[in-house]
């Protein structure tokens, strides 16, 4: 199997378990997305904020572009944040799509504050998306502590095998 299909596969599931989130908690009130509790980021919806505003981020190094702007300021409800979280996923993945193995081999510097390294475009997508099923995780359990306890399965093994069973 080669580098393209195995990363395509992968972004594939990255916007496909990010709509499934999304299906999942379209059905729950603003006042249980809103509600706080002890975790990395204090709310369900800012926690899926965070995911996309770091999807945001990666797609920008991932594809060498700017980084969108976005007004730190503003308080963005579910509908903004579910479509922007989806808008970015889709992208993500129709860009690793159109990569070929070579590209997905090219390396890409990045030097911030944080951290400075220079990987390969395919191991800034595992980032990426390792960092969403951390944090969908953190949705998952700050879900159970507020009695939100319908989420669907959503790991990779299952996508495979519910993808292949389509």
């Amino acid at each position: 199997m080669s580098l393209k299909k195995i990363m395509a596969n992968y972004a594939a599931y990255n916007l496909w378990v990010n709509q499934q989130f999304v299906n999942w908690l379209t059905t729950k009130s603003d006042e249980l997305l809103h509600k706080d509790v002890p975790s990395s980021y204090s709310s369900i919806i800012k926690t899926l904020n965070h995911i996309w505003e770091t999807e945001q981020y990666w797609l920008s190094i991932i594809a060498e572009t700017a980084l969108p702007e976005r007004n730190e300021t503003t308080d963005l409800g579910k509908k903004e944040i579910f479509e922007g979280l989806l808008n970015t996923s889709a992208k993500l993945a129709e860009f690793i799509s159109s990569l070929s193995d070579e590209q997905l081999y090219k390396t890409v510097k990045i030097e911030n504050p944080w951290f400075q390294c220079e990987l390969p475009i395919s191991d800034y997508l595992l980032q990426v998306v390792n960092h969403g099923t951390y944090h969908r995780g953190q949705i998952v359990t700050i879900g159970r502590n507020i009695g939100i306890t319908d989420a669907s399965n959503t790991d990779y093994n299952f996508y495979n095998v519910v993808k292949n069973q389509q």
